[in-house]
């Protein structure tokens, strides 16, 4: 006879860690919950992010200017001048004259830290001088300079006052050949803004084009002025602290540099137009041009019966 018969259960008996704990990856989302979409985030952060990674890649040529090549000459600039759009700076889709462009080439020495050894502040300069990061980016700690000096090698504090004499001789050269590519990109753009007035079919973005160029030249010759007064005002800490801790003949030398250099800064300052601040390039009046070029467009000529 046999016994009664035994049900097979369906529930299988608990064992410890099958269960999946509660939390938020078992909470179900609803219909109607939005989660963030990353892509409009992402298209506005990407740019600058790659920027960044490409600002660690300049490779520079003669006197610290950049070498041509693809890299600096397209993907650099195309990148700053997107970010430079997206904080509303003037930013021209126009080609570059060559002259303009040797000026931005001859730029990039006063915007990148002197010494070699101020690796951080060097790579900041890099991608603020690509338009990448605002200007406000910019190292503006005049003690810096005096610091890479000091880890510089050298077991004589001569060599220090020696490096300090080289660095400022070295801008006072470089400044008269900057002022004169300066003084013909204003001289061209003054003529370009005339021209405003007589082009047949100008449109308004034509105009603001047109605008927005002689804006990014004359804010860059006067970013170059407040970049080499923040030179002098490096190399003038310099000497001071170097003196005090190591008092020598040589500092002699090395303030007489110094005013080489204060005598040649003059030169920006004698360009048409010139001195600009930053804050309006000289220019104000430029972002307003599309209207000015209305005022000064010729009558149209109607023929009379």
């Amino acid at each position: 006879m046999s016994g009664p018969s035994r049900r097979t259960s369906s529930h299988r008996p608990y064992r410890a860690g099958t269960r999946k704990p509660a939390g938020p990856a078992a909470v179900r989302k609803t219909p109607n919950a939005r989660s963030p979409r990353p892509g409009r985030t992402a298209g506005a952060v990407a740019p600058i992010l790659i920027g960044l990674l490409a600002g660690a890649c300049v490779e520079t040529g003669d006197f610290g200017r950049p070498r041509p090549s693809l890299w600096n000459d397209l993907a650099l600039p195309a990148t700053g001048a997107l970010a430079a759009r997206i904080r509303a700076e003037p930013v021209s889709p126009y080609v570059f004259t060559d002259d303009e462009q040797e000026l931005r080439r001859r730029a990039w020495r006063f915007l990148m830290p002197t010494h070699e050894r101020a690796w951080f502040e060097r790579r900041l300069g890099e991608l603020v001088a690509a338009g990448i990061l605002p200007m406000s980016f910019g190292c503006n700690d005049r003690a810096s300079y005096f610091r890479a000096l000091m880890r510089d090698g050298g077991a004589s504090p001569a060599s220090r006052y020696r490096r300090l004499s080289e660095d400022a001789t070295a801008d006072a050269k470089l400044i008269d050949p900057f002022a004169i590519i300066a003084a013909r990109v204003v001289q061209a753009d003054a003529v370009r803004l005339k021209a405003l007035g007589w082009v047949q079919d100008l449109t308004t973005e034509d105009a603001r084009n047109a605008a927005a160029r002689v804006a990014e030249n004359r804010c860059r010759i006067a970013w170059i002025r407040v970049e080499i007064g923040r030179r002098q005002e490096a190399y003038a800490y310099a000497l001071q602290h170097l003196f005090i801790e190591a008092p020598q003949g040589e500092g002699i030398a090395t303030e007489r540099a110094l005013a080489k250099l204060e005598a040649h800064r003059g030169a920006i300052d004698t360009l048409p137009g010139g001195p600009w601040e930053v804050v309006t390039c000289g220019v104000p009046a430029a972002l307003a041009v599309p209207a000015l070029a209305e005022r000064t467009m010729p009558p149209a000529i109607v023929a009379k019966n």
